[in-house]
C-alpha cells in the first residue's frame, strides 16, 4: 500500500470513528434519579399537559377507553409513516417494565432501553426540558393506567431513514437545550414557558421546519403548513393572535374562541389535555403566549 492511500485509509477510519462516537444515543446518569420523589398526583399533570393520550390512546377510543394507551395511531410524513407505540402498563407490550431512568432516556434523550435513537416523530426535542422529578412522577401516574397487550406496529420508514444510527446525526443539528423565551420573565410566564416549552410541546406543530424536519426556531410559534398537508397550523405569537389573556386560556378550558366558535381538528384532542389543568396552569399558558415577541 503506498504511502498516500494508506493516509487515506488512516484518516477515514479516524473520521468514521469520530462520527460512529458523536452519533451514539446519550442517557442520563443513573446517580440523578437517586434521589428523584415521584407524586402520582403531579404525574397526573405532566400526562394531561404532555398530551400523552392524545397519541398514545387507542385509535378513535372515548371517554375512559382513552386511557388504554395500546398506540397505533398513524403519524404520515415526508419521511414515512410512524406509529404511536404502546406505553400502557403491560410489561410485555407496552412500558410496565420500565425504570424511570428508561423513561428518562426516552423523554430527555430519544434513546430506548436498548440504546437505540428513537424517531423525532416522539417529541423528545421538547420533552427535553422536563424535569427528572416529572418524569419519575410520569412514570408513578402511567404505572395506574390499564396494562393493554396490544403489540406494536413497525414504522413505515423509507431508506435512508430507517437506518436509525444517523438520526444521531439529527440530534447534534436539532436538539437543543435552553429555553426559547427567557430574560426577565414574571412567576406566571416562567410557569407558562415550562408548560408549553417542555410538557405542552405546542411547538412540535405550531412552529415551521425545514427540509430534514428541524424546528426554526427563529419562527418559534409562528405557525406554518400542518404536516399531513391539510391547510395550515396557525401562528401562536402576538403577532397572530389578538386575543386576550382571559380568552386564550377559556379556550384552553372550553374549546370556545371569543367569536363563539368551537375548536376543531387536532386541538379538539389537545382542549381535552388543557381542560384538565387548573386555571392557574391555563393562565400561565396564556401569560406566556403574550410574552412572545412579535416576529
Amino acid at each position: 500500500m503506498n504511502g498516500p492511500l494508506k493516509l487515506v485509509l488512516i484518516f477515514g477510519t479516524i473520521v468514521g470513528g469520530a462520527g460512529w462516537i458523536l452519533t451514539a444515543p446519550s442517557t442520563v446518569e443513573s446517580d440523578m434519579l437517586a434521589t428523584v420523589s415521584a407524586d402520582v398526583e403531579r404525574g397526573k399533570t405532566v400526562f394531561y399537559a404532555s398530551g400523552c393520550a392524545s397519541c398514545h390512546a387507542t385509535p378513535d377510543s372515548q371517554d375512559d377507553a382513552k386511557l388504554r394507551l395500546g398506540g397505533g395511531h398513524a403519524f404520515k410524513t415526508d419521511f414515512g409513516t410512524f406509529y404511536a407505540p404502546n406505553i400502557s402498563s403491560d410489561v410485555t407490550a407496552g412500558i410496565g417494565a420500565w425504570t424511570d431512568e428508561d423513561l428518562a432516556n426516552a423523554l430527555i434523550h430519544g434513546t430506548s432501553p436498548e440504546k437505540r435513537h428513537y424517531y423525532p416523530a416522539f417529541p423528545y426535542t421538547t420533552y427535553a426540558q422536563m424535569t427528572l422529578e416529572d418524569v419519575a412522577s410520569l412514570r408513578s401516574f402511567l404505572s395506574t393506567l390499564p396494562a393493554v397487550a396490544t403489540p406494536n406496529t413497525p414504522h413505515d420508514v423509507r431508506f435512508p431513514f430507517n437506518i436509525r444510527r444517523i438520526l444521531g446525526g439529527w440530534k447534534l443539528m436539532f436538539t437543543r437545550k435552553g429555553w426559547v423565551l427567557d430574560g426577565d420573565l414574571t412567576e406566571q410566564q416562567i410557569e407558562g414557558r415550562y408548560l408549553v416549552e417542555a410538557l405542552g410541546h405546542c411547538a412540535e406543530c405550531h412552529t415551521p421546519r425545514n427540509a430534514l424536519g428541524g424546528m426554526k426556531r427563529g419562527s418559534w410559534l409562528a405557525g406554518g403548513p400542518n404536516p399531513d398537508g391539510k391547510g395550515t397550523i396557525p401562528d401562536l405569537t402576538p403577532a397572530g393572535l389578538d386575543w386576550s389573556e382571559g380568552d386564550i386560556a377559556e379556550y384552553l378550558k372550553s374549546g370556545f374562541t371569543p367569536e363563539y366558535d368551537t375548536a376543531g381538528g387536532q386541538m379538539v384532542d389537545v382542549i381535552e389535555n388543557t381542560s384538565q389543568l387548573s386555571d392557574a396552569e391555563r393562565a400561565a399558558i396564556a401569560a406566556y403566549l403574550k410574552a412572545l415577541p412579535v416576529q
